[in-house]
């Protein structure tokens, strides 16, 4: 195995690139947007800021890729959280239990994306911009081959689909493949200087607001990021393109002005930077991957964003899939141990995640007992429910042996 192709220049597909040149396989990023796109247009498709967990970190630090996300993020140490009454319901650490763990981070996804490509480049992986996908089939040969809009071709021994939640490659592997489902959200970022109440550094304040949710924590320069997952029908782009920073403004702020919480006055002091997206998660594929083709991301796992994990999953994906490929060599049993050692964990995290989504928002009975249930829930010193989410730990020198192709671990 020495040459693949990834469709894809996000964060799955740039860590899948730099993982598998740590893995000593060339790999050539294919990215559909023109260089000259500007990074708030990216924001506004993708997300204005997320976090990367511990558990993502960690996958960063396994490919020694971890050090420019340190440089141009910020900590998040912990997590409180408040109902709508303003009462605290408790807390939990972001970091994991684990001792020397690097601890999740917060920064915004045009970031990200900049200084992960970066440092791909740098370690000399080719990224080409334009290269919008058109089709990929395997040639008789056994090399797959892409044909891009702007008539180019490229061929490998591979094609990584890291080509997001409308993923062109897992349509192309399996035509019936599910298609990404609307979680009955969206989620809106934005930024607020001079905010009352900020949070303190270093914690995100987490509020379940009576018709919506709320989070936010305070950047090293005192500026609040904040987003609400809110409930309403899926737009298109247009829709979503067609209504002002004004407008989310004064919506957002009405569906906390109610709650006994700073979520509507943070809203409020919000200046333009405000964009917002529809939710959308992938519970299940069944087929990851074919004879030269394989999916990792959004492609294959969507994740709503309220488990804060979608970024951390495409890193640990990338990471993996290398290691399968570093020790396997040929396609097909490399593609199976992959999809073994991740079916389980990410399909699990989706679960989670929407679980989330439906007890965002209860009625006043489903608020009563969860403002009961969840004191007991949190502030645990050894966070240890949450142990399997932020705790995992990818190990590169381990070896992947076929027995991980034939069997769940």
């Amino acid at each position: 195995m020495t040459n693949a192709l990834i469709i894809g220049g996000g964060i799955a597909g740039t860590v899948t690139a730099l993982a598998l040149r740590k893995a000593g396989i060339n790999a050539a990023v294919y990215e559909a947007r023109p260089t000259d796109v500007p990074a708030d247009t990216a924001a506004t498709e993708a997300g204005a800021f997320l976090l990367i967990s511990a558990n993502g970190m960690e996958a960063l630090r396994t490919i020694d890729a971890h050090q420019p996300v340190l440089d141009n993020s910020f900590p998040a140490g912990r997590a409180d959280f408040i109902s709508n009454t303003g009462k605290r319901l408790g807390g939990r650490p972001l970091a994991g239990s684990e001792e020397g763990a690097l601890g999740a981070r917060t920064i915004k996804r045009a970031t990200l994306g900049r200084v992960l490509r970066e440092e791909a480049e740098r370690r000399g992986v080719r990224v080409e911009h334009g290269k919008r996908l058109l089709a990929a089939q395997t040639g008789p040969d056994g090399r797959v081959v892409a044909s891009f809009a702007d008539g180019g071709r490229a061929q490998g021994e591979v094609l990584v689909g890291a080509d997001g939640i409308h993923s062109l490659i897992r349509r192309t592997i399996e035509a019936a493949a599910p298609r990404p489902r609307f979680t009955g959200q969206h989620t809106v970022c934005g930024y607020a200087r001079d905010a009352a109440s900020p949070p303190d550094r270093d914690t995100y304040v987490m509020i379940y607001g009576k018709r919506a949710f709320f989070g936010c924590t305070t950047a090293p320069d005192g500026e609040v990021w904040w987003f609400a997952n809110t409930p309403g029908a899926e737009l298109s782009k247009d829709e979503l393109a067609a209504i002002s920073p004004e407008q989310w403004r004064e919506q957002l702020a009405g569906l906390f002005a109610e709650d006994n919480t700073p979520a509507a006055e943070i809203i409020r002091a919000s200046g333009e930077s405000i964009v917002a997206t529809n939710a959308y998660d992938l519970p299940s594929t069944p087929t990851w991957s074919d004879e030269t083709m394989v999916l990792v991301g959004d492609a294959v796992h969507a994740c709503a964003p309220n488990a804060a994990q979608g970024a951390s999953l495409a890193i640990e994906d990338g990471v993996v899939l290398a290691k399968c490929l570093r020790d396997l060599r040929s396609p097909r049993p490399a593609f199976a141990a992959y999809e073994r050692l991740r079916r389980e964990r990410v399909e699990r995290v989706v679960a989670t995640s929407a679980g989330l989504v439906r007890r965002t928002v209860p009625g006043p009975v489903g608020r009563a007992l969860r403002d009961a249930i969840l004191p007991r829930k949190l502030d645990r010193a050894d966070n240890g429910g949450a142990d399997w989410l932020t705790g995992y730990r990818i190990d590169w020198d381990e070896r992947v042996t076929g027995e991980a192709a034939r069997a769940r671990r």
